[in-house]
C-alpha cells in the first residue's frame, strides 16, 4: 500500500466519499438521526465517555486523553495513514471546516487521530501525514493492547488487519469522527461523506457546549 497521499488526491477523495454509507462504521452506544435536530451530525442515543487513557503523541510524549480534552471540544478519529480513502477524506474535511471558523473558536477544538496500525504508523510517519491537513492535529499511538482497550471503551469494533494480494494489508476500522463536548461525552458523530458545511455548522455550536436537539 502507498504511504501518505498528496493533498490534491485528498481533495478528490472528499467528493467521491459523499456517497459512502455510514453503515461501515462501528458506532458507539448506538446512534440515531434526529430530523429536527440542531445538529447535522448523527446524535448518539447513549453518549460515550472519553476513555481514561494515556497514549503517546508524535513527539514521543505521553498524551492523557481526558486531561487534554478538559474544557474543549475534542474530535476523535481512529484510522491509519495508509488508508486509501476514508481517513484522508475525513481529515481533509475537518481541516477545511476549521478554516471557516474564527480563530477564537478553533482554539477551543482538539483534533485527535489515533492510529489503528501501530506497526506502520510511527510517530514520524503520523506527523508527516497529519501535517498535510493541519499541523495542530494530534497523532497518537500506543501498544496494540492499549489501542484495543481504547476502541472497546468507545464501544467500537476492534480494527482488524486484512491481507491484500500483493502481500500487504489494509485495516478495517470504525469510520466515524466522534465529537466529545466539554462534558467529556460523545453526543454526536460524523459519518464518511459529511460535508464541510455541516461540520463547520456543528463545530460552531458544539464549542459552546452540548444542547439537547
Amino acid at each position: 500500500m502507498a504511504g501518505s497521499r498528496p493533498v490534491a488526491l485528498v481533495g478528490a477523495l472528499v467528493a467521491v466519499l459523499a456517497l459512502v454509507s455510514a453503515s461501515s462504521s462501528g458506532s458507539p452506544g448506538g446512534a440515531a438521526v434526529q430530523g429536527d435536530s440542531l445538529y447535522h451530525g448523527i446524535v448518539s442515543a447513549e453518549p460515550t465517555p472519553l476513555p481514561d487513557a494515556i497514549l503517546t503523541d508524535t513527539s514521543g510524549q505521553p498524551y492523557n486523553l481526558r486531561e487534554r480534552a478538559e474544557g474543549k471540544l475534542t474530535l476523535l478519529y481512529l484510522g491509519y495513514t495508509n488508508c486509501p480513502d476514508i481517513c484522508p477524506a475525513h481529515m481533509a474535511n475537518v481541516a477545511a471546516a476549521l478554516k471557516r471558523l474564527p480563530a477564537s473558536t478553533v482554539r477551543r477544538i482538539n483534533v485527535v487521530f489515533i492510529t489503528t496500525d501501530p506497526d506502520r504508523d510511527t510517530p514520524v510517519v503520523m506527523r508527516k501525514w497529519l501535517d498535510h491537513f493541519d499541523p495542530n492535529f494530534a497523532g497518537l499511538t500506543s501498544s496494540q493492547d492499549n489501542l484495543d482497550a481504547v476502541q472497546r471503551a468507545l464501544g467500537l469494533n476492534i480494527a482488524v488487519k486484512q491481507d491484500t494480494a500483493d502481500g500487504g494489508y489494509t485495516v478495517g476500522h470504525a469510520a466515524a469522527v466522534l465529537a466529545f463536548t466539554s462534558d467529556g461525552k460523545s453526543h454526536i458523530e460524523y459519518a464518511p461523506g459529511t460535508s464541510v458545511d455541516d461540520l463547520a455548522h456543528d463545530l460552531a455550536l458544539l464549542t459552546k457546549g452540548w444542547k439537547n436537539p
